[in-house]
């Protein structure tokens, strides 16, 4: 097992300059895995043509609620707990060893909010299916995580453009300019990553890949 100390990761920082390190902090916390499926779902309740076609705005603020809660502020909260008692050393979870239990404990909250949502037979399957591939790629982390720190903003992205090209492959809407933003959004957030994280492309890479199949996998598992 590679569980690499502070120490060690923190020798492998690379040196930016001001003008660089501002814009990749701002995109790393814009973009920060945490938020990243309340995009997702908002974008499919609000902006696609039909799968919340008939919801009432109610119905949508409390779909969106239910993701709030389950995938934004339980995870949120377990983190601050975990440090709170002394479990991880960061609530930045800097080193392999910290995103150990914070990985089970989202993967706990992401699987509920999938259930929540596939035992509720209005909803469109794409939702439960988009969940249940967040679901994935969080303990496919957690395996990869054995050998090495991947990168969870990049996971993220992945499991973000991996949505997209299956909503464009279900041809219930036109994404080429979805899929082109998220594309330049991943852009982005990778090379923001690679200047100010101690992540290496290797484990960019792995967390892209990790985060695209995922949600293949959920879609056609769901």
């Amino acid at each position: 097992m590679n569980i690499s100390s502070p120490a060690a990761q923190a020798s492998r920082q690379k040196p930016v300059s001001i003008a660089l390190r501002i814009p990749a902090v701002i995109f790393s916390w814009i973009f920060h895995p945490i938020f990243i499926p309340v995009y997702v779902i908002a974008f499919i309740v609000y902006l696609h043509p039909t799968y919340f076609a008939g919801f009432s705005e109610q119905a949508k603020q409390q779909t969106l609620l239910v993701v709030l809660l389950n995938m934004v502020f339980f995870p949120l909260l377990s983190i601050v707990l975990l440090k709170a008692l002394g479990f991880i050393e960061s609530i930045y979870l800097r080193t392999q060893r910290d995103r150990i239990i914070p990985y089970i404990a989202c993967s706990i909250f992401y699987f509920w909010a999938y259930l929540v949502f596939r035992k509720q037979v209005m909803y469109p399957n794409v939702l439960p299916s988009f969940i249940f591939g967040v679901f994935l790629s969080c303990n496919a982390a957690l395996m990869a995580n054995i050998y090495q720190k991947i990168s969870i903003h990049a996971l993220s992205v992945g499991g973000w453009l991996g949505f997209f090209l299956v909503i464009a492959f279900s041809q219930t809407m036109l994404m080429t300019w979805p899929v082109s933003i998220v594309i330049l959004i991943a852009g982005l957030v990778c090379t923001s990553r690679l200047l100010i994280s101690d992540h290496t492309e290797k484990e960019l890479y792995t967390g892209l890949f990790l985060g695209l199949i995922c949600q293949f996998i959920a879609a056609i598992v769901i």
